[in-house]
């Protein structure tokens, strides 16, 4: 595939021949042609933008990236406003409008025919106010609701009919342009999102029968091989088959600092490549990458509406008719009953149906509809940014009410890689590691090896550093205990490896191997016991190491209040042993899946919302029972990704507090919003009661309000904890 980038400064032939060897000499580059006069520079190959960018500015030019090249999302600004209402066809009429508006502006000032002037208004308003009175009108035969477009309308006839034509035109034109820009915010903050699918490069180098082919993204299939080179972007999702490398994944996970890879290692689409080549077998086709999952579920998540939402839908479906009433009692209420004036006197005051008309304009809630859902979407947005994906608004707002976060241990608050730190037989002959001991860890490995448990490997590891994996067939009938442990038919015998718990249930044992156990296991290590039938064998101890970032991110979670707990099946002395070191307040050991489920909902009636974090299948229902589930690593994970109302897409606890307080952010952003809302309609309600305000002047609070909480709902976007 073919890309054509623009070059600045290029002047001479020698200029182009500067590029033209300077390029060329990249890998990923596979053919370079620069053409003088039309100031370009074509090439094939499937480099990163940023290390063509680099090179092209080292030698003294400017690299240009046409659109056609690459996404560009809406601009910002004034002229990205102006694009975005040219594409509406609401805003159209209301730009159509306003042209009529300010024709007849220049009509008044210039002193022309009032008749004529009046036409034009009158013009300018029925343009304007054609789309917002058809949906307004559909929306009350259809639904039998009364919307703010059907508010609107109302406002505007009333005052064209009573002669106020300007300010009929000045209200609708105002109140689409105020609309438009809630659109346009909101866009605009989907985008930055979307904006994460230029980060995937277009093509890919296919590797077939050791040829090189450069191919669209889109051809390649599930198990084609593709050659990522330095410091090119990954074009899929993948596993590495050869090679090793530093990648940076910040872009889908979050993580500040590149991460190490070797074969076997799961990679993701858009993170770069650092120093080395890589061989990767294609997991996911293009559709289905990490950052197209990403990008599809953060949308979802946006149009997921938040608690306040809806409450505040709720109560403007209401509201809105009220008003509606309101105002026709405003308007015949004092005339009827106290003789006051139901049009202008023509005194410089103002009659009471022009009052019930600016209470309409007034009273609509715009600003108070659009006051949650631009910053749940800009929330979102910004949390997705940072590696955290938050399946929607309602789990945005719980986030911020969290009070207690419970922690799984394994792989959550450590790193889930345990190692043999022993192995011990009860008829060993030297007192150290002999024979027997190295048979116990070769029974354990045969049941073991058809694991996924983290234990399990780490057996596995070990029986391979001594010799002993092949000493037995793998094991049959492996049947998971539950929490408990795993067993399986070894040459005819239950082999059982499990718990000491299980052990102190189902296998009589000497109570000085109970003694043994135990103070291993208040050294912090786990023990995994191992019977033969009804005898027991002995016992390997494991260790796992909190993860270098546990004990900072639990000093963060303390510094916000927060209350930890650590939810594990491990046994009591190891659980507290690594509580400890990285400073949970609360342990609850010895627990089954149904057993955090349990202890879950004890925290959520201590402390009403809690957040549970965790790595495994296990843990899912636990992360369900919880007011918010955290699921780690979900770029890894679809699982993850489906199931967690909150994924850390990287494996890193880090995000969490950041979360935490970019949610309470947010909810401060929603409570300013509505109340700010709320504040300036009512002492515009009042102004309007006495008469002291305009159609007008009324509008234009509303719009200027719209703004206000339209540019503070998007503060997220620019939150840093």
């Amino acid at each position: 595939m073919q890309h054509t980038y623009k070059i600045g400064g290029m002047d001479c032939l020698h200029c182009a021949q500067t590029v033209e060897k300077g390029v060329s000499s990249l890998q990923g580059v596979t053919q370079v042609e620069v053409n003088l006069n039309t100031a370009t520079l074509k090439f094939a190959g499937s480099i990163a933008e940023n290390v063509l960018r680099e090179r092209v500015e080292a030698l003294g030019y400017k690299l240009e990236i046409p659109t056609s090249e690459r996404y560009i999302p809406t601009p910002g600004g004034v002229i990205g406003f102006a694009r975005f209402l040219l594409k509406g066809d609401t805003s159209r009429f209301a730009l159509a409008g306003g042209a009529f508006l300010l024709l007849g502006a220049l009509l008044s000032v210039l002193q022309v025919s009032e008749t004529l002037t009046n036409v034009v208004f009158l013009l300018a308003t029925g343009i304007a106010l054609y789309p917002l009175a058809r949906s307004g009108i559909n929306n009350l035969l259809i639904n039998r609701d009364f919307n703010i477009n059907m508010l609107m309308t109302i406002a505007a006839v009333g005052a064209a009919l009573i002669g106020e034509t300007a300010e009929a035109a000045t209200v609708v034109f105002l109140f689409t342009i105020g609309e438009s820009l809630e659109g346009y915010t909101s866009e605009r903050a989907r985008e930055s999102i979307r904006s994460l699918m230029t980060l995937v490069p277009p093509t890919a180098i296919r590797l077939t029968d050791n040829q090189q082919t450069v191919v669209p993204v889109d051809e390649l299939q599930i198990g084609d091989t593709i050659l990522i080179k330095p410091g090119e972007r990954l074009p899929m999702d993948g596993v590495i088959l050869a090679g090793e490398s530093s990648l940076d994944q910040a872009p889908v996970t979050g993580e500040s600092v590149p991460v190490y890879k070797t074969v076997g290692a799961e990679v993701y689409a858009g993170t770069i490549n650092g120093s080395g080549a890589l061989d990767m077998q294609v997991t996911r086709r293009a559709a289905d990458n990490t950052i197209a999952r990403i990008i599809r579920m953060v949308e979802e998540a946006q149009s997921v509406r938040a608690p306040s939402q809806t409450l505040v839908d709720r109560f403007a479906r209401v509201y809105t008719p009220a008003v509606v009433l309101v105002a026709l009692v405003i308007a015949l209420a004092p005339p009827l009953l106290f003789n006051a004036p139901f049009l202008d006197p023509g005194d410089g005051t103002h009659g009471w149906l022009y009052r019930a008309l600016s209470l309409l304009v007034i009273a609509c809630p715009c600003a108070l509809v659009i006051s949650t859902p631009v910053t749940v979407i800009t929330a979102i947005t910004a949390a997705a940014r940072r590696g955290v994906l938050i399946k929607g608004g309602a789990h945005l707002e719980m986030l911020g009410k969290v009070k207690a976060v419970a922690f799984d241990k394994t792989g959550t608050l450590t790193r889930g890689q345990p190692s043999v730190t022993a192995t011990h037989a009860l008829d060993c002959e030297t007192g150290a590691e002999c024979p027997r001991c190295d048979d116990v860890l070769a029974l354990a490995n045969a049941v073991e090896t058809k694991s996924a448990h983290p234990l399990a490997r780490a057996v596995v590891d070990a029986a391979a550093q001594r010799g002993v994996a092949t000493a037995y067939a793998p094991a049959e009938a492996v049947a998971s205990l539950a929490g408990r442990g795993v067993q399986g038919r070894v040459d005819g015998k239950l082999i059982t490896v499990g718990s000491h718990a299980l052990f102190d249930a189902q296998y009589p044992h000497d109570p000085a191997l109970c003694a043994e156990v135990a103070a291993v296991e208040g050294r912090g290590q786990t023990t995994m016991l191992i019977a033969e039938d009804q005898r027991v064998r002995g016992y390997i101890s494991v260790e796992d190491t909190p993860r270098p970032e546990s004990a900072a991110v639990l000093r963060d979670l303390r510094a916000l209040g927060q209350h930890t707990i650590m939810l594990t099946g491990d046994n009591a002395a190891v659980a507290r042993a690594i509580a400890d070191k990285i400073g949970v307040e609360d342990v609850r050991a010895d627990l089954l899946p149904e057993d955090k489920v349990a202890a879950v909902g004890d925290l959520l009636a201590k402390y009403e919302t809690v957040a549970m974090i965790g790595d495994g299948i296990n843990d899912t229902p636990a992360l369900a029972r919880a007011s918010v589930g955290v699921a780690m690593g979900g770029a890894g994970s679809a699982q993850a990704l489906e199931t967690a109302d909150v994924a850390l897409m990287g494996d890193d606890l880090t995000g969490l507090p950041f979360v935490l307080r970019l949610a309470r952010f947010a909810r401060r952003l929603i409570v300013q919003n509505i109340a700010a809302s709320v504040g300036i309609k009512i002492a515009f309600v009042l102004l309007a009661l006495f008469g002291a305000t305009s159609l007008w002047l009324a509008i234009l609070a509303d719009v200027g309000m719209l703004l206000v909480v339209t540019l503070n709902g998007m503060r997220p976007l620019r939150y840093k904890a």
